[in-house]
């Protein structure tokens, strides 16, 4: 049986593989720190191998700063942590497939590689924006020290004079260590996008253009799709002598380029008349959904005599949609067989004004929908726009939490940007790892409330304190992660509220980062003898549950964090089974036989055991022998 590593995948070994199935001859072997042998790229032979396309000299064009170099080999260096779950704080634990973690998100998205990898579908980031400004929930100043700047971009030479004269005006220190925080995290997050994925990044005019230079470097700029303006406020304070600044920019970049349509507002035209004034009148039913009225959003209309029908049964509306079915009756061209087989080919149905003129659309619901304009204003689209900052504050107050959070983005925001991409995908997943104030899962819950959606979300947050003085610390939230929490518990009851038929995905897991579950002594069990490893009363830290380990187990094998599983005792034992036999665990000392049988004879596809369950070789061979008779497709590990 094979030992869990219990550490995040090492990037740079995968890369390696991927170069040695390419390119054979160029791999060889070299010592690393510890002076362990690992593969490593003989690049001179590289250089040859692809002589015609390496550039030699210093005249090509890229996108550097001081620290790039050391944030890519950051995001590639794997970490020993783990994620713990927290039942306590989590809501709907059992059922729930949202998920809210706790920790430094580069970490956290390394965590997240195997399991979430090219999963996501739709990523929305509100990162620092590196004014310098102490106001935002993260520390968004991220100036270089000067002397730690001079020195790594090789300002002064040996004896300490200065090689050229510093440009004050456009001194990149400003900028160094705020694009490799954001390089080395990018990065990562790329590899968990879906191929048809896409990354939302809000940013004001501060570093919009470094943002943009940054992500054509880690995206492609062939993976540009477009920059959306926000119109953020109708109030701009007038204190700025040159320009009153009123929008902030979202860029969208793909993980590759495809032809996913992006959707917008609904086409109003392409419509034909299902009305007749030479056809006898006929009372239709109208399934829910099918409707859509563009002269009323929401509320209900009452049965009764309109101009050009006769409304039979009352209509609850609910984002411009019928959500019940509608008998009217009028001079209709169609019979009710034909409405049935026109619905069920995608046609729809109008009623753009009181007087009930009906009429249909024959569309694919693909192609019912505008391209988005780039403009978010809630004032050129009505239906489908972006209200402002204050309209996010006015949400905090209905929250009753308007004095925790400065600022926010209005959920309007994310609820236009996240159905641009899953309008036709309403189970895609949808991750922020800048959470803040959770905005993002209040818009996923909401869109999953109006049209029934389950979308999934993942929230990261640092639970960065707050400070003693603030009200959030004076409610008694420490962090920033408690009041996320208290957030999104508020919004789910005040979306029940507003729309009290409406069933979503209102609970969360709570995950945390922490040290690895293993004792020190087992990442350096090369060190051992086996019998002295045998001998040592376990590798496990004593503060860990079966539940730590399990969620260990589940981010080393790859598997989703949010998925159901049991807890059953076998003749004494503990034995865990994750979505229904994805993988089946028993962290007990002392296994006996019996367990190993009941468990390899469910046929999981993977099995993970303590090393300390089996007291000697020939024991673990035995549980090697009984997996291979009786479940031989099983991977069997232990930790």
């Amino acid at each position: 049986m094979d030992k869990m590593r219990m550490e995040s995948e090492n990037i740079q070994q995968e890369n390696v593989a991927k170069i040695a199935a390419l390119f054979p001859n160029c791999v060889t072997e070299a010592r690393d720190e510890d002076g362990h042998l690992k593969k490593a790229i003989n690049f001179e032979l590289l250089k040859q191998m692809l002589s015609d396309s390496v550039i030699d000299g210093d005249e090509a064009y890229e996108f550097t700063w001081v620290g790039k170099k050391a944030s890519i080999v950051e995001a590639n260096r794997p970490i020993r942590k783990t994620l713990r779950p927290c039942k306590e704080d989590s809501v709907n634990w059992d059922t729930t497939e949202n998920l809210y973690i706790e920790g430094d998100n580069l970490e956290v998205l390394k965590l997240l590689q195997e399991s979430y990898l090219g999963r996501i579908k739709v990523m929305y980031i509100d990162p620092p924006y590196n004014t310098g400004s102490d106001s935002f929930v993260y520390s968004d100043n991220f100036v270089m020290d000067k002397d730690k700047y001079d020195q790594e971009i090789g300002m002064y030479d040996e004896d300490g004079n200065k090689i050229f004269r510093e440009n004050n005006s456009s001194n990149p220190r400003f900028h160094s260590d705020w694009l490799s925080m954001l390089n080395s995290r990018l990065m990562l997050a790329r590899n968990l996008l879906a191929d048809d994925g896409v990354i939302f990044i809000s940013i004001d005019e501060n570093e919009v253009y470094n943002m943009q230079k940054l992500c054509n470097d880690v995206f492609g700029e062939e993976n540009y799709a477009a920059t959306f303006i926000w119109t953020k406020t109708s109030t701009p304070p007038a204190l700025s002598y040159k320009c009153r600044k009123t929008v902030e920019y979202v860029l969208a970049y793909e993980k590759k380029w495809s032809t996913l349509k992006y959707y917008g507002s609904p086409i109003d035209g392409g419509d034909a008349p299902l009305l007749n004034t030479g056809n006898p009148e006929k009372t239709l039913i109208f399934p829910a959904g099918s409707v859509y009225f563009l002269f009323q959003r929401n509320g209900s209309i009452n049965a009764g005599k309109k101009d050009k029908v006769e409304v039979l049964d009352e209509i609850k509306i609910r984002e411009g949609v019928n959500m019940n079915d509608i008998r009217l009756r009028g001079q209709f061209k169609w019979e009710q067989e034909t409405l049935y087989d026109e619905v069920k080919k995608g046609t729809y149905f109008l009623v753009k004004t009181d007087r009930f003129s009906v009429r249909f659309q024959r569309r694919n619901i693909e192609d019912s929908y505008k391209t988005p304009n780039n403009f978010l204003n809630i004032e050129l689209n009505k239906d489908t726009g972006v209200a402002t900052n204050e309209s996010a504050a006015k949400e905090l107050t209905s929250l009753e939490m308007s004095k925790w959070f400065d600022y926010t983005k209005p959920t309007s925001l994310i609820k236009v940007l996240v159905n641009m991409i899953c309008k036709l995908d309403d189970s895609a997943i949808v991750m922020d790892f800048f959470s803040g104030s959770a905005t993002t899962a209040d818009a996923v819950m909401q869109l999953n409330a109006e049209d029934g959606g389950n979308r999934k979300f993942i929230m990261v947050q640092l639970p960065e304190e707050t400070d003693e003085k603030s009200e959030a610390y004076k409610a008694g939230y420490k962090n920033i992660c408690e009041i996320g929490k208290e957030r999104i518990r508020r919004a789910a009851k005040k979306i029940h509220e507003n729309n009290p038929d409406a069933k979503f995905d209102d609970g969360f897991r709570v995950l945390k980062l922490d040290d690895s579950n293993m004792n020190d002594v087992y990442y350096a069990a090369g060190d051992y003898t086996q019998d002295l490893v045998a001998m040592m009363e376990s590798n496990v830290k004593s503060d860990r549950t079966d539940l730590d380990l399990l969620f260990g187990c589940l981010i080393e094998w790859g598997l989703p964090l949010s998925l159901p599983y049991t807890s059953e005792t076998i003749d004494g034992c503990m034995v865990h089974t994750y979505n229904d036999g994805d993988l089946i665990a028993c962290f007990d000392e002392n296994v006996p036989e019996s367990v190993i049988k009941t468990i390899a004879k469910r046929q999981p596809l993977r099995a993970v055991f303590r090393d300390s369950s089996f007291a000697s070789s020939p024991e673990k061979i035995n549980v090697g022998e009984i997996f291979k008779s009786l479940a031989p497709d099983t991977r069997v590990k232990v930790i």
